[in-house]
């Protein structure tokens, strides 16, 4: 013998889980009501999504501001920095150069450059002045020409006829120097 109970019996006679769970909605609620829940949670995902979206763009454009920023600021330094060599040419310039000597003028112009340099070293410009006998280096030094000199071995620096510059670890301007040619 089996047990059976009230539901199974019920069921057997015609009766449909509506019937024995009124409570239960039809199928059509069941699926329109899921389909106002995937609608509801679609649009929030939408909405978190136009946010998300919205808070990219605007982190970007804060990014390229704070970029542009730092470039003027940065400019702002260097010039401010120059503009005291400036005064210094403005003042040579407004002496008499009638009762100047060409001597009086050469040690005003060091005087100058001597300033540039530290304002350039300031802002973390170093120069590149290889000596003679210095092996060649291709990053640091651009080979203009090959020149023979006495005791500098084939492939080294013969002379440097330029300076180069370098900002910080990098390379602005390499130094133009000649070349002591190799053997033939």
């Amino acid at each position: 013998m089996s047990k059976r109970n009230d539901r199974d019996e019920q069921a057997e006679a015609g009766h449909g889980p509506e019937d024995l769970y009124p409570e239960l909605e039809t199928p059509e609620e069941t699926v329109d009501a899921r389909l106002d829940d995937l609608r509801r949670e679609m649009d929030e995902l939408n909405s978190k999504y136009l946010r998300t979206l919205a808070d990219y763009q605007n982190s970007q454009r804060r990014a390229v501001s704070n970029e542009n920023e730092a470039r003027q600021q940065g400019a702002t330094g260097v010039v401010r920095a120059v503009l005291t060599v400036m005064d210094h040419f403005d003042l040579a310039l407004a002496q008499d150069m009638s009762r100047a000597s060409a001597e009086q003028i050469a040690g005003g112009v060091r005087v100058i450059r001597d300033e540039l340099a530290r304002v350039l070293q300031s802002q973390g410009v170093t120069p590149i002045m290889p000596e003679p006998g210095t092996p060649f280096d291709p990053v640091q030094h651009e080979a203009v020409m090959q020149q023979a000199a006495p005791g500098v071995e084939p492939g080294h620096i013969a002379a440097a006829l330029q300076a180069g510059y370098m900002l910080g670890t990098r390379v602005i301007r390499p130094a133009k120097v000649s070349v002591a040619p190799g053997q033939g």
